[in-house]
């Protein structure tokens, strides 16, 4: 959904910059929300038109395929707990980039993604360019993260790891008694 706290208009900010030094690339944004009049209104000021596209929601099904064939996955939410939609992301052997705050910062690490640092708005900003510039410049760094996220997710992620995973805390917890 796009609502405030997804960050979508920092991402757009953010595109904004990573476009100037890659005029060749486009930022689809998937669903809608109460916060699209804002975010169309922002992609107009900052004249992003023909390079950022807003996509309806779409069944999950599609909507994992078409995050496959994404060369990053920005995901600057401000407060998720869960973060989930980076998970799926992952799954799809899509590196990501996103804030070091929340979920997804539980879930992405360097092999598999890039974390940024917030200290500010423009900070933030800048740094999540240079995050998709980094992986731009830097295919097989691009290759290497989305193939790393597909283990990460198989390693941590599948349930009968979680149940695996669940089991053992179980286990230090009684053998601890």
């Amino acid at each position: 959904a796009l609502i405030r706290v997804k960050g979508i208009g920092l991402a757009i900010r953010a595109f904004e910059q990573f476009n100037k030094w890659h005029d060749d690339t486009e930022f689809v944004i998937v669903g809608s929300g109460p916060e699209e009049p804002r975010l169309r209104s922002l992609v107009r000021q900052r004249e992003l038109e023909g390079k950022v596209q807003f996509v309806p929601a779409m069944p999950h099904h599609i909507l994992l395929s078409e995050m496959a064939g994404c060369d990053v996955f920005l995901f600057p939410s401000l407060r998720d707990g869960g973060g989930a939609v980076v998970i799926e992301a992952m799954a799809m052997g899509t590196p990501v980039v996103c804030l070091d705050t929340g979920g997804p910062a539980m879930h992405v690490n360097s092999k598999c993604g890039i974390k940024v640092l917030v200290d500010s708005p423009a900070q933030a900003a800048t740094a999540l360019a240079e995050a998709m510039g980094d992986l731009y410049d830097d295919p097989a760094l691009k290759m290497r993260q989305g193939t790393e996220a597909v283990k990460r997710v198989r390693a941590f992620y599948q349930w009968d790891r979680l149940g695996e995973r669940l089991m053992g805390i179980y286990d230090q917890v009684l053998l601890a008694d």
